[in-house]
Formats: structure tokens, C-alpha cells, sequence
């Protein structure tokens, strides 16, 4: 049963309106955007629709097909602090688009999400969806800009985790078949078209099995390490430091980071190692796609994984057995976690004529380690496609 099905059952009458925000991935760029580095990125194939209606009386009804509780608050009286369930997400957007812009009518609504949770920016897709419905039943336009702004701040604010711009960047700004390359300290961003000399690929993604939460993982914590690493480089080199809070590795020169590294605790150094050698990845593999080189993506996006086990140190041993097992895998040009690591899935860029067998071979090797995840663990394939680029009335 899809969210429009689902909606004519739950209230006897057609949706008015349904949308759609594509997830995404990040091949190369992971943990980089809350210290205002560069990021590639996909939108792909699949992610969340929404089927809604009006409601008048300013209510906001909302059903999720994947949990059981029905949420419900009103957009004069959006409880203040979260509630610690699916829908705060959508709270937290409520108030930061009333903030803004003054509501008045609500809306009911059916979401559906068409892959499991974790490691594809659901939770940036799934805020973009109901803002473009929200937006919808109070006419209000909003830019693309402001669309990211609204949803950053409604996760970093009200659910508290300290994410970037990267999750709704690409899911916005994303167009089929070109590569999103952007650079987070002023927001400026390009779209290389794939070489038409490039081999053929196609998008995998291996869910593990395991679920994420963000907001309760050590998402928060890899961050605070990244900006107490570039403080005290700061230090270090006599430079200004300001406030902790707008502290970021992007301020601090490479140079100096080389010069002082063996003076930082470990873990601080090598969060700062990662966002380095991350940021020149992303450089390097925005080239080696402009060229059309798609093996050298890869193996960058390989490095990125790698880099994020042993100087990120994220990723459950069952996302590393995914990592460690796709590299070794024929057809796969590269491919790391998705998302924060700590659960949830990994993605590969593949090679379309070896499909068959990737699965065949990553589903047989995971589930000989893993077995009890059987019925759990999953694998989907999937094509770049559009981001939702602009919300309008």
C-alpha cells in the first residue's frame, strides 16, 4: 500500500495533493559539511511521498507507514520540545516555518518511505516532503536556499542533531546523471554532467540490517572532536579562535594543521586527519568524474570509506564486513557507508553488466557472517535521478 492508497483509507477521500523528495548518497565528501568543507553527492530513484489534504482548523494530522503511532499538534501550539518519537522532524519544521512565516492551516497526511531507515538522509528527505506540503496548504514559496536553511535548522535546533547542509543540498539541488560538487563554506555549488566516454553505473545500496538513529549515536560527538581539533589549532598558531560554536576545520589552513597535529589528543587528530585528506578526495574525484573517469571516482570513494573506519572511527562491524566485502567484489568501481556509519547501509557506484552478481556475491558473503540478520538485510538498486530543486505554491 502506497501513501496515496493508504490516505483514501484513512479518510474515505482522495488525496488534493502528494509530493516527492528523493534520499541520496554521499560517495565522497562524508563528514565534511558541519566543518564547511566539499561534498559530492546523488539524489537517487527512491525516497519519500506524501499524500495530503487540507485542514482548516490549523491541525496537522500525520500517519508514517513505517511506525505505528498517528502524530498530531497544532501549528499554533507546536509542543516546544521534542517528543521523542518519528515525528519530530516535522515538529521541529513546523516551528521553524512558522518562525518565518506565520501559519494557518494545517493538513492531514500520509508519508511513506520506500527503502528502510538509516544512512540515506531520510530524515532530510522526509522534513523536505511535509515543508513542501506545509507550504503548500498555507501558499508559501519558498527558494531552495531557504527550503535547506528551514530543514537544517529544524534538525539541528529542535532534534538536535548537529548535521550540515549536505543531506538537504543534494537532496535539492541533485540532477540525474551529473554529479552534485559543492563547497559548503558559501554555499556555491555545480553540476558535472556525466562524460559521455564514462563506463556505465548504476547506484546499490546494501542495507545492513541494523537501523539508525542519529540524535541518540555519537553523530554529535565526531563533530564537537572536529571543532575542539580546529580550536585548538587555532591556538596552537596564535590565530583567532572566537566562540567554540563557529569554530570550524575550514578556518584553519592545512599548514597549520600539519605543523601542530602531533600536539592534538588522538581522537581529536584524527578526526582532523579525515577532514583533510577528505576535503583534497573531493576535489580529486570531482576531476576524475569531469573526465569521465569513473574507476578513479571509485577507488576515492573507497579511500573515503576507509579513512571513515580507521580516522572517523565510525561504522558497526556488520557495516564494515559490507565495506571490506564490496571491495573485493568484481563490478564494483567503489563505495563506502552511507550516512553517519553507525548503522543503517552502505552504497557502491556498479557496473551494470556485473549486477547479477554483485548481489548474488555481497548477499552470500554478509549473511555467512551475519545469518541471524537474514530477512533483515536487503539490497536495492537504484538510478540518480532529480532533486526536488524548488518548492512553489
Amino acid at each position: 500500500m502506497n501513501a496515496a492508497e493508504a490516505f483514501e483509507k484513512t479518510y474515505k477521500k482522495q488525496p488534493q495533493f502528494t509530493a516527492f523528495t528523493p534520499y541520496r548518497i554521499c560517495p565522497i565528501g562524508a563528514h565534511s559539511d558541519h566543518q564547511l568543507g566539499k561534498i559530492t553527492g546523488f539524489a537517487i530513484d527512491k525516497g519519500i511521498h506524501i499524500a495530503y489534504g487540507p485542514k482548516e482548523n490549523g491541525v496537522i494530522e500525520i500517519k508514517s507507514l513505517q511506525f505505528d503511532k498517528r502524530a498530531q499538534w497544532h501549528v499554533a501550539a507546536t509542543p516546544s520540545t521534542k517528543q521523542d518519537d518519528w515525528a519530530d522532524h516535522l515538529r521541529g519544521a513546523t516551528i521553524a516555518l512558522d518562525r518565518r512565516y506565520p501559519l494557518r492551516r494545517g493538513l492531514c497526511a500520509v508519508i511513506d518511505g520506500e527503502l528502510p531507515i538509516g544512512g540515506l538522509s531520510s530524515s532530510a528527505a522526509v522534513i523536505i516532503t511535509f515543508l513542501s506540503a506545509l507550504c503548500t496548504m498555507n501558499g508559501i514559496s519558498l527558494s531552495a536556499s531557504e527550503l535547506i536553511t528551514i530543514s537544517q535548522e529544524a534538525e539541528n535546533k529542535y532534534v538536535g542533531v548537529s548535521c550540515g547542509k549536505l543531506d538537504q543540498s543534494c537532496e535539492m539541488y541533485c540532477k540525474k546523471n551529473h554529479l552534485l560538487y559543492m563547497d559548503l563554506q558559501d554555499d556555491s555549488y555545480e553540476l558535472i554532467p556525466q562524460h559521455p566516454d564514462m563506463k556505465p553505473y548504476k547506484i546499490a545500496i546494501f542495507f545492513s540490517g541494523l537501523e539508525r538513529s542519529l540524535a541518540g549515536s555519537a553523530f554529535n560527538m565526531r563533530v564537537d572532536e572536529c571543532r575542539s581539533a580546529a580550536y585548538a589549532l587555532k591556538a596552537y598558531a596564535g590565530m583567532e579562535y572566537g566562540k567554540f560554536g563557529e569554530t570550524n576545520l575550514r578556518d584553519v589552513p592545512y599548514e597549520v594543521y600539519l605543523e601542530h597535529k602531533d600536539k592534538l589528543p588522538e581522537n581529536w587528530r584524527k578526526r582532523a586527519e579525515h577532514w583533510y585528506t577528505e576535503f583534497f578526495r573531493v576535489q580529486q574525484g570531482a576531476e576524475a568524474w569531469r573526465r569521465g573517469d569513473i574507476e578513479e571516482f571509485g577507488r576515492l570513494s573507497f579511500e573515503s570509506g576507509k579513512s571513515s573506519i580507521y580516522n572517523w572511527e565510525t561504522g558497526s562491524p556488520e557495516l564494515k564486513a559490507l565495506y571490506e566485502i564490496m571491495t573485493r567484489t568484481e563490478g564494483i568501481y567503489g563505495g563506502r557507508f552511507s550516512g553517519a556509519g553507525f548503522k543503517g547501509c552502505c552504497m557502491a557506484l556498479i557496473n551494470p553488466e556485473f549486477e547479477d552478481s554483485i548481489v548474488e556475491n555481497v548477499t552470500r558473503e554478509y549473511l555467512k557472517a551475519f545469518p541471524h540478520l537474514e530477512g533483515k538485510y536487503s539490497v536495492h538498486i537504484c538510478e540518480s535521478a532529480d532533486g526536488v530543486n524548488e518548492v512553489t505554491k
